[in-house]
């Protein structure tokens, strides 16, 4: 499939688990990526596989917590390539503890970078997919943003945060044909999954056990939804949350 052949893409976080899976993703099927993260080693060694496997890649390296990186993101995109088709903003981070466990730095940059940083790229995106005639924007809230769970209230209430937003920009921009949606993963085999695990002294089969399914989610099956949220084969979805979960409940 070619659904993105043609298209400028950026995906944030781009250099983790499923920000990379996106990407590579994305990439396959004709796309060109904008692989950025916080982490500009992450995003170049992300990049260039996609590029070793004959896609069309760039990285560029942004702190998406602070407002004008995120307008810089956006400007050096459209600076090099005259248009944004699709932006997934799947950058994101857990910060574990309830109110009185966390701190204040916690609460702040789980918000800037979490809810925060969307509301920017956004606001910097939207203006030019008004012009071309449509986009898409993809969002990564989370199953624990809708039914949460305990001791995690900073990300928790940020991924709420996210799902709303995406409601809200949805229905905002859907007269401009610019689709906004949301997915909502369960637990992912990610290495910050492996790192909670290992901390929390459980092992990845204690917590297969837990998922209906009989596993947890890999980051290529929410990049396969990311894909078709963000494709001309989802052309009537906007404004929705996707829940993919293996049918886990919150633990």
């Amino acid at each position: 499939m070619q659904r993105f052949r043609d298209k400028i893409v950026i995906v944030t976080g781009g250099g983790g688990g499923i920000g990379s899976a996106i990407a590579r993703r994305l990439s396959s099927e004709g796309g060109t990526v904008v692989v950025t993260d916080s982490n500009g080693e992450s995003a170049n060694v992300v990049a260039d596989d996609i590029l070793a496997s004959g896609g069309r890649a760039m990285a560029l390296q942004a702190d998406i917590a602070m407002a004008s990186e995120c307008r810089r993101l956006v400007g050096d995109v459209l600076a090099r390539h005259n248009r944004i088709d699709i932006l997934v903003n799947n950058a994101g981070l857990m910060r574990r503890g309830n109110i009185m466990a966390i701190s204040e730095d916690d609460w702040e940059i789980t918000m800037a970078v979490n809810i925060t940083a969307m509301f920017h790229l956004c606001r910097a995106v939207i203006p030019g997919m008004i012009t071309q005639g449509g986009g898409a924007i993809v969002n990564t809230a989370s199953q624990w943003g809708l039914h949460p769970a305990p001791n995690h209230i900073a990300y928790n209430v940020s991924k709420a945060a996210v799902a709303s937003f995406t409601q809200n920009l949805g229905r905002d921009y859907a007269p401009h044909k610019i689709r906004v949606n949301g997915v909502c993963p369960g637990e992912v085999h990610t290495p910050m999954l492996e790192a909670g695990v290992k901390r929390a002294g459980r092992t990845m089969a204690d917590l297969d056990g837990l998922v209906p399914f009989g596993r947890v989610g890999k980051p290529e099956e929410i990049a396969a939804l990311v894909a078709f949220l963000a494709s001309d084969e989802a052309p009537y979805m906007c404004g929705s949350l996707v829940e993919i979960t293996g049918a886990q409940a919150v633990a």
